[in-house]
């Protein structure tokens, strides 16, 4: 079975640190663009950061720049998104989502995801 598996989420203090992860099933990740996405119950899914193939390139969020990191270990077939400084406002539910489109691409966080997963919530709350 091909999928996408989330883990690292949980509830944080504002000011803290999660690391999520991003991990593959049944298919290598070192072809994909990997897009980290995330949803506020009522909202619409906000794209978040993404990565190129390589690791080359990264994209984020005006929201979260300076705060996220994205990075990918393919020898591991995983991703992961270092969140740091998080505030109530980064409260979502957060998915990982892979196709062959380039992150670099305008449009990248807009177009279809070939896999998504099953999402993990994270909570920032005192």
């Amino acid at each position: 079975q091909l999928q996408l598996v989330e883990s690292g989420g949980g509830l944080v203090k504002p000011g803290g640190s999660l690391r999520l992860s991003c991990s593959a099933s049944g298919f290598t990740l070192d072809y994909y663009t990997i897009g980290w996405f995330r949803q506020v119950p009522g909202w619409e899914r906000e794209g978040v950061s993404c990565i190129s193939t390589t690791g080359g390139y990264t994209k984020y969020v005006d929201s979260v720049k300076g705060r996220f990191t994205i990075s990918r270990d393919n020898a591991k077939n995983t991703v992961y998104l270092q969140m740091d400084s998080l505030n109530p406002e980064d409260t979502a539910v957060y998915y990982c989502a892979a196709n062959t489109r380039p992150c670099a691409s305008a449009l990248y966080f807009q177009y279809g995801q070939a896999y998504w997963g099953q999402g993990t919530q994270v909570t920032v709350a005192s």
